[in-house]
This record gives C-alpha cells, structure tokens and sequence, in this order.
C-alpha cells in the first residue's frame, strides 16, 4: 500500500498541530500551578493604596 506525498504531508502537519497544542497547554498549566503568589492587589482602600489579599502580606 503506497501513500501519496500530499495524504503524508497532511497527516504529519496535523500532528504536528496537535503535538503544539498539548504541549503549550501542558506548559501553561504548569506554569499556572508553579507561580501561585502570596499576594495580589485587590481592590483599593483609598487613593492610591491596595490591601493584601491575605492578612500575612
């Protein structure tokens, strides 16, 4: 059974496709799990000022 160049081309770019995908999905949830900071600006107290999103910050 011969496959023909094109259907070959084809097949490799969409599982090339698909590889990136998973992979850059596979990146960023590691990356997202990795990097959890103690603190983030929440909403302003007054001019100027942010609380901490936790008390220890």
């Amino acid at each position: 059974m011969t496959i023909e160049r094109p259907r070959v081309l084809a097949i490799s770019a969409a599982f090339l496709v698909v590889a990136i995908f998973v992979g850059a999905n596979i990146h960023l949830v590691s990356v997202s799990l990795s990097s959890q900071p103690s603190c983030v600006e929440t909403a302003k107290e007054g001019a100027g000022t942010y609380r901490p999103a936790k008390p220890s910050c």
